[in-house]
Formats: structure tokens, sequence, C-alpha cells
């Protein structure tokens, strides 16, 4: 039985990873934080088949005592500071987790399982002011925020472990993936949140930044997918995963509104503090390496991951499991 670290686990992507794992027959420990208050909702419905450990990225021992004891096979680092807003209200430790821990991650697998193979989530948030449309593995990364900073590190740190210590060490820059367990600070869960509370009269309207900015969206479930992909061909690299579409803020705003028979401009007013203090261009990635080393490609839809959002947050709202 193969063995699978995964940090994060307690995340979206952290929760699809783990069934996706258990199905292949993995055994999955899950690494989580000493916190008074940790939320296993995302994976209540398969706990009892993982192993979870305490260990935490800002603690160099705790890494190192955890591969030592578990000497996984595969490694995926998902744990991160991984909302963009916060990182500009905490910089700093934004940089101490999704940066540095990256380094002490690959730092713990060098000194103790060496043989792992290491995946690292990078982000489309890296291209930030674009250099050209659509972006591939090699467009430069021009980041614009603290978080797409911060990955960009732990990128780079990635890669300097492949080539140093000849470890594998793979790289899946992510575009927007998000799911009916995306969790509620992030736009795509706002607006059908938003919208699945107006239809149901617990809210008259909803309040939004910038509506013109566009994403790149697909579903976890076929992005974690992707990851798992990376570490079972014979050579490490990196990888962008993305559906090659774009789509606006207000696009994603008419969708999931029309879907709860409603007129989004009659319920959403722009509200300036939901704007970020410097915002990304468009991005839109080019998977085709992806597509054609790896043989994946997304299978849900952008308005069936919209649909699929609402629908949830419709059921959750009228209190349905």
């Amino acid at each position: 039985m193969r063995k699978a670290l995964v940090t994060g686990i307690t995340g979206q992507d952290g929760s699809y990873l783990a069934e996706f794992l258990l199905e292949k027959g993995y055994q999955v420990v899950g690494m989580v934080r000493r916190t008074s208050t940790t939320n296993f909702d995302r994976i209540k419905h398969i706990q009892d088949k993982l192993i979870l450990t305490q260990g935490d990225l800002l603690d160099q021992v705790s890494l190192v005592d955890t591969m030592r004891e578990y000497q996984p096979d595969e490694i995926y680092n998902l744990a991160a500071q991984s909302f963009v807003p916060t990182s500009w209200k905490q910089p700093v430790l934004t940089g101490e987790f999704t940066a540095l821990g990256v380094t002490r991650m690959l730092e713990a697998m060098r000194m103790v399982a060496p043989e792992a193979r290491f995946y690292q989530a990078s982000s489309s948030e890296m291209f930030g002011k674009v250099r050209r449309v659509p972006q591939n593995e090699d467009t430069p990364f021009y980041p614009r925020s603290p978080y797409g900073v911060a990955k960009v590190y732990g990128h780079w740190i990635t890669v300097n472990y492949r080539e140093s210590y000849d470890l594998f060490a793979c790289s899946g820059i992510l575009f927007n993936h998000e799911s009916p367990r995306r969790g509620l600070e992030f736009v795509t869960r706002k607006v059908t949140r938003g919208a699945a509370r107006i239809k149901l009269g617990l809210a008259q309207e909803l309040a939004m930044g910038n509506l013109e900015a566009q994403r790149d969206w697909g579903f976890a479930g076929d992005y974690v997918r992707a990851m798992w992909l990376m570490l079972q061909q014979e050579q490490p690299g990196d990888y962008v995963v993305a559906t090659g579409k774009t789509h606006s803020v207000r696009q994603l705003l008419e969708v999931a509104f029309r879907l709860v028979d409603l007129d989004y401009q009659e319920h959403v007013r722009v509200d300036h503090q939901f704007i970020r203090p410097a915002d990304v261009d468009r991005l839109v990635g080019d998977a085709s390496k992806a597509r054609e080393k790896l043989g994946w490609k997304p299978e849900v839809g952008f308005e069936k991951l919209v649909e699929m959002m609402v629908n949830a947050d419709l059921a959750l709202l009228k209190g349905s499991p």
C-alpha cells in the first residue's frame, strides 16, 4: 500500500485529494495544525479512513518527525495562507507559511525521505501582471500581491531542490479551482452563497469588488487528479493546470443569479473596500503540456461548476446535509 502525506488536508483541495487517493488504495496521512477550533467539516465523511497527525509549516522539527514516522511515498504540500486579500493584511505571516514553509517541507524531505515524490501547490497568481495571454510554463512571473510573491518563492525553491539534490519534486501551477467546499471568503463562494441567501430571503443585496476581473475557473475535483498524475511520471516537472477559458466576475454573477431566477443587477453593489490594492490582469492558462504529457483534461465546465455550488449553498442554507 502506497502512503501519501498531505498538508492542508482540511482545505478544499486537501479533502478532494484525500478522497481521490483513498479510492486509489493509498494510506493517507493528513498533517493538521493544532488549534482550539480545528475544522474537519470537509473530511468528516472520510475521517475514519485517514491518519491525522499534528504538524506545522512554521515548525521544522514537526515536519522532520512526521516524515520520519510515516516515511511517505508521496508528499503533497497544499497548506498555505491562501487568501489573497489576507496576504495584504498579514504579508509577513503569508511569507512564513506560503514561501518559507515550502523550504521547510523540502528540507525535511531531503533529510529523512529523499526517495519520496513531492508536489508543490503553485498558483496562477504568480503571473499577476501577465506578460502574455494565455499563460504557460514558460510565461515570466510578475506577482501582484504578497501571496503571489510568496508562491513564486515556493515555486522556485522547489525547482532548486529538484535540480540541486535530485529530488522528485513537481510544481502544479493551478489556475483558480472552485467547488462547494470553497471557503466563504473566496469570490466564487461569496457569489453562490450570496445568490442563495437572497433567493431564500435571508439577504437583500451583495457587496462586491471589481466585477471586470477575469479568471480561469475550474473544478477542484478535476485539479487534484492532475496533482496525482504529476507524481506518476518518469521525470519530475512543472505543469500549468487550467481550463483555458476565462470568465469575469460579472459573468459569474449573471450565471449564479440566473440559476435562482434573479437579476444580479437588482441586488449587487460595488464596494471599494473589496477592491485589491493591485489586481491581476487576465489570467487564462494554457494546459497543453498537462494534456499531452499527463493525459489530463478538465471534465466540469464553468456553468456546471456554478450550478453545483449554488445548489449546494441552497441546500446548506435550508439545513439539508
